[in-house]
């Protein structure tokens, strides 16, 4: 059976401001047609990662090619296959959605005659065609996103980058931005996304986790999970009022590290032999049962035993 090669290859990738290292040595893939999850907390270098990717920003050292072609030196024949959703909001408020949308088409080098169509056609794919005569200043923000999405994908590309594309929005509008994303990827989209919220990245087929311009792990979740949790959390629920003692207990011994739930204490493990001896020792005090570990749990870990070295 026949490979598919890697759609983006990043190779020790720099970039710096001065002294400043925003991207600091990276090396990564993306497989055609994945959904492929960059995370990290604000300023750990997504964007700026995503901006070399796009041909926007040019590197300070490093190689990223798309399709086998360097950016640096293939920008304008890869740009029409690029459609990049930054994390500002672009579009004009005076507008209406129509008009942003001709005007976005244009910017593309579409024919007005084929924009129309093509916008009606992506307002029906995100449901909200009823906004297309609407000026965009007066939808919500969730709306607003959905826009964007839609002039992001007015050229038809087939590499999409939503750079925290649910930012700000909320619960709801998440949840329809996150099913609109897989539908790409099941037409053959690859879709390349950047998010600070970790329990999105459970929607992606892999995921590299930033932190200060470097990678600290990457993997599918399920791999990341069983690398960084090969003892899974467990959550206790107290029967008698002695949680900050036990707490205290968890510590002093070195058998994990807690955390305040709902009820109770979730409990990071780190020697499951030890743990179900003292939990023994308190019978009548609390219960405890194991619990699979978040991509939150991941990435805390991750972070902290990499300040550990």
């Amino acid at each position: 059976m026949k490979t598919e090669p890697n759609v983006i290859e990043v190779e020790n990738l720099t970039v710096a401001f001065g002294d400043f290292k925003a991207v600091d040595g990276i090396s990564f893939y993306v497989k055609r047609g994945e959904i492929f999850g960059f995370l990290g907390a604000n300023g750990a270098g997504k964007t700026t990662t995503i901006r070399c990717i796009c041909g926007l920003l040019n590197p300070t050292s490093g190689t990223v090619l798309v399709d086998g072609k360097d950016v640096s030196s293939h920008t304008a024949v890869l740009k029409p296959r690029i459609g990049y959703m930054s994390q500002k909001f672009t579009l004009y408020p005076d507008l209406t959605v129509r008009e942003n949308l001709l005007f976005a088409g244009s910017l593309y080098g579409l024919r007005r005659k084929d924009i129309k169509p093509r916008a009606e056609e992506l307002m029906r794919f995100i449901g909200l065609s009823q906004h297309l005569n609407e000026p965009v200043k007066l939808l919500s923000g969730g709306v607003k996103q959905m826009v964007a999405l839609a002039a992001t994908l007015l050229h038809n590309p087939d590499l999409i980058f939503l750079d925290e594309p649910t930012a700000g929005t909320s619960p709801i509008t998440r949840a329809d931005f996150w099913r609109l994303i897989r539908t790409l990827a099941q037409n053959g989209k690859t879709v390349f996304v950047t998010t600070h919220y970790m329990d999105e990245a459970e929607y992606c087929g892999r995921i590299v986790l930033m932190e200060r311009g470097r990678i600290i792990a990457t993997g599918t979740p399920e791999e990341l999970k069983k690398q960084f949790f090969p003892v899974p959390p467990v959550e206790l629920v107290f029967t008698q009022p002695r949680q900050a003692s036990v707490r205290e207990d968890l510590q002093r011994l070195n058998l994990g590290t807690a955390e305040n739930f709902s009820g109770g204490l979730r409990v990071r493990v780190t020697d499951m032999e030890g743990f179900k001896a003292y939990a023994q020792t308190r019978e009548g005090v609390f219960t405890y049962r194991p619990v699979a570990p978040t991509l939150e749990d991941v990435f805390l870990k991750a972070v902290s035993g990499r300040n550990a070295q």
